[in-house]
């Protein structure tokens, strides 16, 4: 096989242009250095797909390919690979530098790929990567707590909890031994976050503060704002107790007042994008495998739950596009995949 089936876009277009997304056939990718070729069986669509494709003024001289989820086996490796070979069976989130995984074929480093948990089909796998490092970066290396009884005596608050990254983070958050308020609200994110095993659920378009209070809580310790910068920032500001943390995920609009209360109370501020480490080629660009290692170990023992709530079937462009519209009506619970070509 020369050629591959493959999804891209050449313009930056709306979702409902049947052009935003197009089927493709382009040449077989092949392995150099560290590099694994993997056989794609599985992709999962995250908010960064939504954003990378966002409408501008932009044409691609080469067809772009976008996807940062996948779950596959491998088919080549590249001379200089130690940790895998022909016919195993993995799962990454990829470098957002290059070609993405919505392709028969692509190209990811070694480092930053692990094997599947056996315990999971592809697709189940392929919903897993982005969020669970996305998360576990935010609270055991950004925030610097431990996962074995960090969060002991401790509080954490998930705003966007019924989210990808919110599933993760409220289940990595019970692990380490943290209450966990989550929020949500509608009934069935509600639900969806109780599921996960947040301990409380309250309303993120109410008040935090009178919320937290009715349950005891003078404060929090940590929270991760995994929904709007913007919208929570002067909350947060005011429910964080003093010497707490908070993580942030989405780019502000505007600028944030970073002096008090956060000055006051000497808030750690945390930014997190899981596709630094990959993009800047960091010396422990490693730990990546490493965590999701650390996750399939999770999830086989039973102790971390997969989030995927819905698999479309093939992986084709009119999928894609259809994953891509869910995502960006913000209701979406958990994660979408899609599976087979």
């Amino acid at each position: 096989m020369t050629t591959m089936q493959a999804v891209g876009l050449r313009r930056y277009l709306p979702i409902d242009d049947p052009e935003s997304l197009l089927d493709l056939q382009l040449e077989r990718p092949v392995p150099e250095g560290r590099d694994l070729l993997v056989r794609v069986e599985a992709v999962s669509v995250n908010p960064v797909d939504t954003k990378v494709r966002a409408p501008r003024p932009q044409i691609e001289p080469t067809p772009r390919v976008l996807g940062y989820d996948a779950a596959g086996v491998v088919e080549a490796v590249g001379a200089e690979v130690t940790g895998f070979k022909r016919g195993d069976a993995v799962y990454y989130a990829g470098d957002i530098t290059r070609p993405g995984s919505n392709a028969q074929l692509q190209l990811v480093d070694e480092r930053i790929v692990a094997r599947k948990p056996a315990t999971l089909d592809f697709a189940q796998a392929a919903a897993l990567p982005l969020t669970a490092i996305t998360a576990w970066e935010l609270l055991f290396e950004r925030m610097g707590y431990a996962f074995e009884g960090g969060g002991a005596g401790r509080s954490l608050l998930v705003i966007g909890g019924a989210g990808g990254v919110g599933s993760i983070a409220i289940q990595l958050g019970r692990l380490a031994g943290f209450t966990v308020i989550a929020t949500a609200s509608r009934e069935e994110t509600v639900a969806w976050c109780r599921e996960m095993g947040a301990h409380h659920v309250i309303d993120h378009r109410q008040p935090l503060a009178p919320q937290l209070q009715a349950l005891g809580l003078d404060g929090v310790d940590a929270a991760l704002n995994l929904a709007d910068t913007d919208r929570y920032w002067t909350q947060l500001g005011e429910v964080l107790l003093p010497q707490g943390h908070v993580g942030l995920i989405v780019e502000p609009t505007g600028a944030l007042r970073i002096g008090d209360p956060y000055k006051a109370k000497c808030i750690g501020i945390h930014w997190e994008l899981m596709f630094a480490r990959p993009r800047f080629r960091t010396p422990d660009m490693g730990e990546q495998g490493r965590i999701l290692a650390r996750v399939a170990a999770l999830v086989d023992a039973g102790q971390l739950r997969g989030t995927l709530r819905e698999t479309l079937s093939p992986i084709n462009a009119a999928n894609l596009r259809e994953a891509h519209r869910r995502l960006e009506s913000g209701r979406s619970i958990g994660k979408l995949a899609l599976a087979g070509w």
